[in-house]
């Protein structure tokens, strides 16, 4: 294997100065304007900073982000499937022009990079869904992000590397593509195949990589994502500890672990071809790649984003051309009779085949029950178990939605003495006016200001999920996206539970004791929720509860027969 060459025949470095260059531009960027990189952005910094994107040398300018839309192609003609650009606000932008210098930084305000401009424009994050990921619904993710997420700007340019990201956490798993190429060529490992993954692996995760790597005779690179995932996946502590525990079920010295900054757009087939290349610039020269690759489930409609085989039917069309041959990945079945996994299409008529989804997996962790030795090791379920316990034993949100006057604080308050009485779990109550007067008096009433008061409130009741504590939370939030944004924040440490107080509107305002409906069908308050601002009604909270003929003991008792369903209480 030739040492330290990119898959487009160029030397594979990385973009870091040295030296004086180094000092000379950590001086003039303190003159630069300055751009908090998102998580997103950090990630992809990172990669493109020490070679893992090359041939890129920084975010895309405008040709080459258009090329690569349409044809998956940069504008001298290289393969590259996956826009990376960086977004910024259109404050941000107004007086920056091509030639300039920005500074970019991590979330503390430490200097990772300058970026040259070279292009600034604004794009269509519709059309860019479309040509990339094949649609505009805003289920598919990365299309979400486009739309609802990301800054409406785009800057292109080079990157001039200053300090790399320290990561304090699993410092021996960390290697730069230069790092690990050094590393295969230390082992004298010159066929590596490498395997993707965001999830925990399980025995017949073991086998098939196993298999793999013996069919084409060679070493494994386990290589899971450890940036930014789907929402909701397990996090990425508890799935290295997983896989370190699974490393010793390999033969010795055959198979590496090691982790990947990646933050993913679970864009399918493009994505497989963007893992593929990835794993060039690291060394591999093999890639297993599955069924629906890297694939964001069913959209709207309930159908698949993307056909079962169309990743691998796209990375074998390019695998010449890039580099590194795919393998595909083999569904492994356990067959009781044989005690052993075997592929699926090696079952003889007759054997019988015994599965566990990976919905009814995570139920039995949900619930505590038996996980079989034949499905995942003991010691790996042990460390499942250590971060994703019971339903029962978790942390959860009750977030109540509705109108003013729905009787949503009457509720919730109920609701908080049920479950004091239980003694179960420390419960926090976040009411919406409590909320507005101690942690967002400074705040008015713009759709801007509401949306940052309930993601205040969500960031909170987080904190306190995912410590086991329960938090109620009884704010209007009248808007479906920022619900939304609350529900990924608390569901990646703990239990979401959405109650949408139904009362219909005519009913809040008969009950209105401020009189705030009155002055709002008066104009003398603007953008009242219900009157003159709209009110997005959730459309497939857990629990709907209308107010009207029901007294709140037996509104909040439906909660808790709720909460008893789900699992959360006992």
């Amino acid at each position: 294997m030739p040492d330290l060459i990119a898959p487009h025949g160029g030397r594979l470095n990385d973009l870091y100065l040295q030296g004086t260059e180094l000092e000379d531009e950590r001086t003039r960027a303190r003159d630069y304007p300055s751009w908090d990189m998102s998580p997103r952005q950090l990630c992809d910094s990172e990669l493109l900073l020490n070679g893992a994107f090359s041939p890129l040398s920084g975010f895309l300018g405008k040709d080459d982000y258009e090329r690569v839309c349409t044809d998956m192609r940069l504008g001298d003609g290289t393969l590259w499937p996956m826009p990376i650009t960086l977004d910024v606000s259109e404050a941000f932008a107004d007086g920056l022009e091509p030639g300039q210098s920005i500074a970019l930084r991590d979330l503390e305000g430490v200097l990772r990079a300058t970026l040259e401009i070279s292009d600034i424009w604004t794009p269509d994050r519709e059309l860019e869904g479309e040509r990339v990921y094949g649609t505009r619904d805003l289920k598919h993710p990365a299309v979400d992000y486009l739309v609802n997420r990301s800054n409406p700007v785009y800057i292109g340019g080079k990157l001039k590397g200053i300090d790399a990201p320290v990561h304090y956490d699993f410092k021996h798993l960390r290697d730069t593509p230069a790092e690990m190429r050094a590393r295969f060529k230390k082992l004298g490992w010159r066929k590596i195949v490498a395997f993707q993954t965001r999830n925990p692996m399980h025995r017949a995760h073991q086998e098939l990589t196993f298999r793999a790597a013996r069919e084409v005779e060679a070493n494994l690179l386990i290589h899971p994502v450890v940036g930014l995932t789907k929402p909701g996946d397990i996090d990425h502590f508890t799935r290295v500890r997983c896989y370190e525990q699974l490393l010793d079920h390999y033969p010795e010295q055959t198979t590496a672990l090691s982790l990947l900054p990646l933050a993913m757009r679970m864009g399918g087939p493009r994505e497989a071809l963007w893992h593929a290349l990835i794993r060039k610039n690291y060394g591999c020269t093999h890639f297993i790649v599955g069924r629906d690759h890297a694939g964001p489930g069913n959209d709207s409609n309930d159908e698949p984003f993307y056909g079962h085989y169309d990743a691998q039917d796209l990375l074998v069309e390019h695998q010449d051309e890039i580099g590194i041959e795919m393998v595909p990945f083999k569904m492994m079945v356990y067959v009781q009779d044989r005690a052993q996994f075997v592929p699926a299409d090696e079952v003889r008529e007759g054997e019988v085949v015994m599965n566990i989804s990976g919905t009814e997996f995570r139920r039995r962790l949900q619930e505590g029950l038996e996980i079989p030795p034949w499905f995942s090791y003991p010691e790996v379920i042990k460390e499942l178990r250590r971060t994703h316990p019971p339903r029962h034993k978790q942390g959860f949100t009750l977030f109540f939605t509705g109108l003013s006057g729905s009787g949503k604080s009457t509720i919730a308050n109920a609701v908080m003495v049920k479950l004091m009485e239980m003694g179960d779990r420390q419960v926090t109550l976040l009411d919406g006016d409590v909320v507005r007067k101690n942690l967002s008096s400074e705040l008015g009433f713009s759709k801007e200001h509401r949306d940052l008061n309930i993601l205040r409130i969500g960031f909170v009741a987080s904190e306190i999920t995912k410590n086991g504590g329960v938090a109620i939370c009884a704010p209007i939030a009248p808007y479906a996206r920022t619900r939304a944004q609350v529900r990924e924040l608390i569901t990646a440490g703990g239990g979401f539970v959405e109650v949408h107080v139904a009362t219909p509107l005519e009913v809040c305002e008969e009950r209105d004791r401020k009189g705030l409906y009155a002055k709002a069908r008066a104009g003398i308050i603007k953008e009242f929720t219900g009157i003159s601002d709209p009110y997005e009604v959730p459309e497939s909270p857990e629990l709907r509860v209308d107010t009207v003929g029901v007294t709140p003991d037996q509104a909040a008792h439906r909660v808790i027969v709720k909460l008893e369903s789900l699992g959360y209480i006992r």
